[in-house]
């Protein structure tokens, strides 16, 4: 399963993957608009249980522009992971650009509220090259 993922990074024994895949049918070149889905797997491998609770991204296009995303848990959800747990989501991000990037990090909240910052994998965004 994990050779699904291409990306992953490790932070305090929770590990972020990603796997991510361009769009076609949800892009528009003509219009300058490029969409890819990307599939997140948090998998908690340390002793205590975790809640995530809020989301940062820094999402960069091919001219460099770059949107900062923050907002509360991941599409409507504010998982809590046991040890041994994960969590699956699945998401989307439109660029106005054939190429781009995606990473940033989570809020995660222990058992005694104290946070923890979890790193988000560097990830590409790279709309396969069509042949005019």
């Amino acid at each position: 399963m994990k050779q699904l993922f291409q990306h992953a990074a490790i932070t305090e024994g929770i590990t972020v993957r990603v796997a991510v895949n361009f769009l076609p049918e949800q892009s528009q070149p003509e219009a300058g608009k490029w969409f890819w889905v990307y599939h997140i797997r948090i998998e908690n491998g340390s002793t205590e249980r975790v809640q995530l609770m809020t989301r940062h991204w820094r999402i960069t296009d091919a001219r460099g522009a770059v949107n900062l995303v923050d907002g509360e848990g991941v599409v409507g959800e504010m998982p809590v992971l046991a040890p041994g747990e994960s969590h699956d989501y699945v998401s989307g991000c439109p660029l106005p650009t054939p190429h781009g990037s995606m990473e940033g990090f989570y809020t995660f909240h222990r058992a005694d509220g104290t946070p923890l910052e979890v790193r988000i994998p560097y990830f590409p965004l790279a709309a396969p090259a069509t042949a005019d």
